[in-house]
């Protein structure tokens, strides 16, 4: 197991998110699921966060990524979920 560490700790904090389209609607393809993935790899970097996995079927997403201790996930997922919605 990979462990990062800051000046005080040392830590390994990897998170699963599934993210759902509405009323699970058949709408993601390979396209979109790549236009998907590079607005959260742009929108991660100041979060410190680093995709790991990242897997699609028609309906959902499936993300694998690791994170800083110091991350505001609850912003992050915020501001990706504004994003992508556009």
């Amino acid at each position: 197991m990979n462990l990062d560490q800051n000046q005080h700790s040392v830590y390994s904090l990897n998170y699963h998110l599934i993210m759902v389209v509405k009323y699970r609607r058949k709408v993601i393809n390979d396209v979109i699921s790549s236009r998907l993935r590079e607005l959260f790899e742009r929108i991660a970097v100041p979060y410190s966060i680093t995709v790991l996995e990242w897997n699609h079927d028609i309906d959902h997403i499936h993300v694998l990524f690791k994170a800083a201790p110091r991350s505001e996930l609850s912003k992050f997922i915020n501001a990706y979920k504004s994003a992508s919605s556009r």
